[in-house]
């Protein structure tokens, strides 16, 4: 269609993002809107919303036993994680079954189950749904489509993507596009 739009994939081309290890994962409000919380003197003090959005990504282990979330940061409008995927061999709970809201035949683009686009759209999925009856909005979109993920490399990048993650706060008023917009 003449004018139309088409999203170009930022993921690694080929790579398997139900593989084993480390991904950085940054995740947008819709319209970067500062839906969850504050920041006052570098802390972030979230409200209802941002508690909800912590305790769905702190969960994502209880529902995909080969993922830990090594690190994670709720900002106003957006959150950074890095969650760390196990070898499936050995998985903490294999008897789980895969917590993706939809079945593998009418999943987005084929999402595979237990890989980082299933985790990611689990958790904005039961995210958005909590926030809507929070402030009793059903269907309010809350996120913005897509999200941005980074594959770990090194040790290195690891601790300054950690670092980066615990900082987060204190850079809140330096970055231009952190606007105090409110839902």
């Amino acid at each position: 269609m003449p004018g139309s739009h088409v999203r170009r994939s930022l993921r690694l081309p080929g790579h398997d993002y139900a593989s084993p290890g480390a991904y950085f994962i940054t995740v947008c409000t819709r319209e970067r809107v500062c839906l969850f919380g504050e920041v006052h003197d570098g802390q972030m003090h979230l409200c209802g919303p941002g508690e909800i959005v912590r305790t769905v990504w702190q969960n994502l282990p209880n529902h995909f036993p080969d993922v830990d979330v090594d690190a994670l940061v709720v900002m106003p409008n957006h959150l950074h994680a890095i969650l760390v995927l196990q070898p499936a061999v050995g998985a903490k709970h294999p008897e789980l079954p895969d917590a993706s809201p939809l079945p593998v035949s009418t999943r987005p683009h084929g999402t595979r189950p237990r890989s980082i686009p299933a985790m990611v759209q689990n958790a904005k999925s039961v995210a958005a749904r909590e926030i809507d009856r929070l402030r009793r909005t059903p269907g309010a979109p809350v996120w913005q489509r897509g999200y941005f993920e980074h594959i770990v490399r090194t040790p290195d990048e690891l601790g300054r993507l950690r670092q980066y993650i615990e900082t987060n706060p204190l850079r809140w008023g330096l970055d231009r596009e952190n606007y105090p917009i409110n839902a």
